[in-house]
């Protein structure tokens, strides 16, 4: 199990990514524009900056909705390979069999 904070961080990031992504994407589209004057493009910029840092979606990392590990996600499934394992061998998983040899 991850730490409780590690999580309610990844929460807030995620908020966060949903309240700026409209303005976000905008500035960004008025940033790369060629056709507007340099100045524009500068302001642009500058007001991306100024943005909360967590705001950004590159700052998200998936996490297992289960144990809320890292590492090893399947995005399909969005759960981690241990998180998996363990399901797919109480049988919880239809079409999921553990194999063992």
């Amino acid at each position: 199990m991850a730490k409780k904070a590690m999580i309610e961080r990844q929460l807030k990031r995620e908020k966060l990514v949903e309240q700026y992504a409209a303005k976000r994407a905008e500035l960004k589209a008025i940033a790369k524009d060629d056709s507007l004057p340099m100045e524009e493009r500068f302001k642009a910029r500058l007001k991306l900056a100024k943005l909360p840092r967590n705001s950004s979606a590159t700052r998200l990392h998936n996490r297992c909705q289960l144990t809320g590990r890292p590492h090893a996600y399947y995005r399909k499934l969005k759960l981690s390979r241990i998180a998996l394992r363990e399901l797919g061998s109480n049988g919880q998983i239809p079409g999921l069999v553990k194999s063992s040899w």
